[in-house]
Order: structure tokens, then sequence, then C-alpha cells
């Protein structure tokens, strides 16, 4: 089966009952079946999520802490090995932020398909023959 890199938006799906998209579920199964990936800054990217969100009166203390719990049990492997000048040079190439790049890198150096709500990250994952996670 094929490897499938998830980013934090896609979390923010899974945390947010007010949030709705159609890559949401298989993204979510992919991590439950053990076929996820993602570089290591999405653990930052997803705690930050809740923690701004208990700021914003998102999400309670306790759904924070659930969410961040949920995400853990989940089978994401993560990547703390990016190349990183190829990482820079995408998003140079793409206008990415480095941190989008990071992801687009794993799953080119993954041969996996992408799970983004991030419109840059996806139109430069297709650019470079990265497939997209479809519904």
């Amino acid at each position: 089966m094929t490897p499938v890199v998830v980013d934090a938006s896609v979390a923010a799906i899974w945390a947010f009952d007010d949030e709705d998209a159609p890559v949401a579920e298989p993204a979510l199964a992919a991590a439950i079946e053990g076929l996820a990936v993602a570089p290591r800054l999405f653990w930052y990217e997803a705690r930050n999520m809740a923690i701004v969100g208990e700021r914003r009166k998102r999400l309670t203390p306790e759904q924070s802490a659930r969410f961040v719990e949920s995400l853990a049990a989940l089978d994401i492997a993560i990547d703390d090995e990016p190349d990183e000048r190829v990482a820079f040079m995408l998003a140079r190439r793409h206008g990415l932020t480095f941190y989008d790049a990071c992801y687009l890198e794993l799953a080119m150096r993954m041969n996996a398909a992408m799970a983004s709500l991030d419109r840059a990250l996806l139109r430069a994952a297709s650019a470079e023959g990265v497939p997209l996670l479809a519904a």
C-alpha cells in the first residue's frame, strides 16, 4: 500500500468539530492502518494548534488534551531525517514555507501520497508529480 504524508492542516480537521474536508477521513484511515508518515515538525504544529484552539475558545483544555492523546495513539510514523537541501530548493521553487517544503520533500522521498488542505502545498505536490490523497 502507498504511504501517506499527513500534514497538520489535516489533523486540524480531526480536532475541530466545526471543520470538515473530504481528505480527512481517508487520511485518518491511513493513520489507523499504519500508512501515515510525517516529519517531526508535525507534532509541534499539531500541539500548537491545540494550544491556539484553547486560546481562541474553540477547544476546552479537556478537548485539547484528548486530541493530543488521540493523535499520539495513531500509527503515524515520524521521519527525523529530512533532506534539508532538497526541502530548501522546493521552498524556493514553489514559494512554500520551509516547513511545508519538508512535508513535500518527505512525500517525494518516500513515494507517498500527500494529504493536506494547504493549497500552495497541494499545487507544489502536483507540480512535482506527488499523488494527492483523494476522498
